[in-house]
């Protein structure tokens, strides 16, 4: 039995809970300490591909627990990625405690799965060079999801009533600096993860968070998704591929 934390990074159940993992015939349960315990079958645990149900989800990879949102027409991780890779991943102040809050920052090269590890989509797309990925993208993501596009970020403000107010939908209800909260109205749970820049220097925590895209603007830099403690908006920004951003995956 696999045991992983959930709670910290939006909120998948009472503050603090711990779950635990195990494989049963045909998916995965889970029991969790506030008393609840879930069965996701159908391929739950993300070996077919149909990696989600009643609301939950799990990586294969690490038995990690997700929680899982559907907005409009999308099905988003309602948290950020954790899974641990070689290289090109990293936790806030290279602390667990701020992996285990807000999940792991990634370079863009890692988001994308450069190396091929699970796909090729997105092999060799690195910093200093352009490539041209095949669409979707896993990239880093579970099996059966993916590292949305500059378009799938603007597919999600649509649904949310626009860019404009985009932040305030998508912003946890706490956490941010400066009573920045949002309102958390569609359970997407955005927590201030701040940023690694690319020399290295962890940033901004409490403050704003950054999402990768998987849509490369040139050989230096990419898309991204940003929301800041300040902005009631969303708002779309390109920066260098080596800066070390979150990961939210979308559901192929």
């Amino acid at each position: 039995m696999d045991t992983v934390k959930n709670g910290a990074k939006g909120d998948p159940g009472a503050a603090g809970t711990s779950c635990t993992a195990e494989e049963v015939t045909g998916g995965v349960k889970i029991t969790c300490t506030d008393g609840k315990t879930y069965t996701l079958n159908n391929g739950a645990d993300g070996k077919d591909g149909r990696n989600f149900d009643e609301g939950w989800m799990v990586d294969h990879r690490d038995y990690h627990i997700y929680k899982i949102v559907t907005i409009g027409t999308q099905t988003w991780m309602a948290e950020n990625l954790n899974y641990e890779t070689e290289t090109g991943s990293y936790c806030y102040n290279d602390s667990a405690k701020y992996c285990e809050k807000y999940g792991r920052l990634y370079t863009w090269a890692t988001a994308m799965d450069s190396a091929g590890t699970w796909t090729t989509n997105g092999k060799g797309c690195g910093d200093g060079k352009t490539c041209s990925p095949t669409y979707p993208v896993r990239g880093v993501c579970p099996e059966g999801w993916h590292l949305p596009t500059q378009t799938e970020w603007n597919t999600l403000f649509t649904a949310v009533r626009g860019q404009s107010t985009a932040g305030r939908m998508l912003k946890s209800t706490s956490g941010w600096y400066d009573s920045g909260n949002g309102t958390d109205a569609y359970s997407f749970s955005a927590l201030p993860a701040g940023n690694r820049s690319y020399y290295g220097e962890y940033k901004d925590e409490g403050r704003d968070a950054y999402f990768w895209s998987s849509t490369e603007d040139n050989s230096g830099s990419a898309y991204d998704m940003f929301l800041y403690y300040s902005l009631g908006n969303a708002g779309l920004g390109n920066n260098y591929k080596d800066d070390g951003f979150s990961v939210r995956c979308v559901k192929d």
